[in-house]
């Protein structure tokens, strides 16, 4: 039976302390108790449905955990203040010194920058390989990796991960398998297809509104509880809670995103299209000549689309900013970082969301300077968007009249 990945989180049912339809919001920082021993067995995580402070845990934060964990078919989850602050405690979780990470080279540049610069300090090593070629992956893992890291569909350049053939290879070596999904909720599923770990920046589509930060780690409950361990837990100890309020809003706009990603992902292939037709550099995984277009569809949950993130090339980064400036100018869009808003944003990765990777590594991923990643929006008359965008191009000289 196919995974409906929607129908789960449709099938919670959540009541608010008074009927309301929405989950009453715990705004305490702490909780009181009846008796001191039930503050002490809650404390030492013995004690079912009894709140101590709000770094440990909230009934809001649980609610949310609890929606993604359905989203992504795992046992449970922990939300987090932000999508970093979900990707480092796990990794610090799984890694000590002496160990090991195999990590595709193309990734959201934060947590390559963690993994480059900021672990090495804990003596955690990363081997950085192209994501794509299983055999490069595995002659890079040694005895001392721990962890397979990647995203299913990688920022910026959309290469796309075999998270089963990933998988297997974790499974042939004893290693936990991560996988950053950000980029296509509901679209892929990846703990369907053997990953331990799935990770979110909610900030992103999940959230769908560009008002708040917040991430989530999806996982067994042995694992998200070793995450949460008043003693050694890489979450608990290091803070990265999430604010309550934060996540009782999330929740809310999670009962839409099924709808949103069908019309990202219609409008980012009816785009992608049209471009590529137009003659320009265009990478999408939904269109035939990705060259891993065939992957995609075979790991999708197909009513979801490919996603609504897009990338072309129009040759330097002046011709770039001069197109990036006249959208906005043109209200077709945000000269801006991030992803999943409902107006499409634009940016040059090479010099913001990338900006932490060399520029000599850059050129070696195929980073280019006249790359614009596209996050679509959620346009209703997206032919309208087209000839705009197009007729932009035009005054600029990429396109020909």
């Amino acid at each position: 039976m196919a995974f409906k990945p929607a129908n789960n989180i449709q099938d919670l049912q959540y009541f608010g302390e008074f009927g309301g339809v929405n989950p009453s919001i715990s705004d305490s920082s702490t909780y009181t108790f009846l008796s001191a021993k039930t503050m002490f067995d809650t404390f030492e995580g013995n004690a079912d449905g009894c709140y101590l402070y709000s770094r440990h845990s909230t009934p809001s934060n649980l609610y949310l955990g609890e929606a993604l964990a359905a989203m992504e078919g795992t046992e449970t989850a922990n939300v987090t203040a932000s999508g970093m602050g979900a990707i480092t405690p796990v990794l610090l979780q799984l890694c000590g010194a002496g160990d090991h990470i195999v990590s595709s080279r193309t990734i959201y540049g934060g947590t390559y920058a963690f993994l480059k610069n900021f672990t090495p300090r804990f003596h955690i090593k990363t081997k950085f390989v192209d994501i794509t070629k299983l055999d490069s992956v595995e002659a890079a893992i040694t005895e001392h990796t721990k962890v397979l890291y990647c995203e299913s569909v990688s920022n910026p350049l959309l290469e796309v991960a075999d998270i089963e053939g990933l998988a297997a290879l974790a499974k042939k070596y004893n290693l936990k398998l991560i996988v950053d999904n950000t980029f296509s909720p509901l679209s892929i599923s990846p703990a369907e297809l053997g990953a331990d770990i799935v990770i979110h920046s909610l900030t992103k589509f999940i959230n769908g509104s560009s008002d708040t930060v917040g991430g989530v780690v999806c996982g067994t409950q042995e694992f998200i509880n070793d995450l949460r361990s008043v003693n050694d837990g890489a979450c608990m100890l290091l803070g990265s809670t999430m604010d309550s309020l934060r996540a009782a809003s999330i929740l809310k706009n999670l009962r839409t995103l099924h709808i949103r990603m069908q019309q990202h992902s219609k409008n980012g292939l009816y785009l992608a299209e049209k471009f590529e037709a137009d003659g320009l550099k265009t990478v999408y995984p939904g269109l035939k000549s990705h060259p891993s277009h065939d992957l995609f569809k075979r790991m999708m949950n197909p009513q979801y689309g490919f996603g609504g993130m897009l990338t072309i090339d129009v040759g330097s980064i002046e011709t770039a900013n001069a197109l990036m400036e006249m959208m906005q100018h043109k209200n077709l869009g945000y000269l801006a970082v991030s992803l999943g808003f409902y107006k499409t944003l634009f940016s040059a990765p090479g010099s913001s969301t990338s900006s932490e990777i060399p520029e000599n590594e850059q050129a070696a991923m195929g980073l280019s300077d006249g790359l614009i990643r596209f996050s679509i929006g959620l346009d209703a008359d997206i032919e309208r968007t087209y000839n705009m965008m197009r007729d932009c191009m035009k005054s600029l000289h990429i396109l020909n009249s």
